[in-house]
């Protein structure tokens, strides 16, 4: 699957902390490349990513990066 410079981009924010969740929960965090609470990066908006997101959408806070 290829990504364009052109394509939609998400910015998320880790907002509580990933500590007593669940292995794949932590997983999906840590894959997203969140380390601690409160930080934010931008990620491509791709099927893979939003299945990351979706996992974890209780401690996420996510908008579309400009």
């Amino acid at each position: 699957m290829e990504i364009n410079a052109n394509s939609p981009k998400l910015k998320v924010t880790l907002v509580k902390s990933i500590h007593g969740q669940l292995q794949n929960i932590v997983s999906s965090v840590r894959g997203l490349g969140l380390r601690r609470p409160h930080h934010s990066v931008t990620v491509a908006n791709t099927v893979e990513n939003r299945g990351m997101i979706h996992t974890a959408t209780h401690l996420l806070k996510v908008e579309e990066a400009q």
